[in-house]
């Protein structure tokens, strides 16, 4: 199973449907929390060289404001 880490901000809407869409796929993921927490942050903007959310971290590939298509590709679903 692949590892998966979203990063969000708790008023983001695409953040929000993401969320929903991995766990209607049954894919578990680890959330942080990039406005309550720094490390998650600054973790983030390493990874995807910006501040826009959700960025997902998929074993290793960076998928930014992804599409269900690119989630699937990255997933292999």
């Amino acid at each position: 199973m692949a590892k998966v880490t979203i990063y969000t901000t708790p008023p983001c809407a695409d953040c929000k449907m993401t969320k929903m869409y991995l766990t209607e796929k049954k894919i578990v993921f680890e959330e942080k929390d990039v406005v309550n927490d720094q490390k998650a942050q600054e973790e983030m903007i390493k990874k995807s060289n910006g501040m826009s959310v959700p960025v997902l971290d998929i074993d290793g590939k960076i998928l930014i404001e992804p599409s269900k298509q690119q989630i699937n590709e990255a997933l292999g679903i």
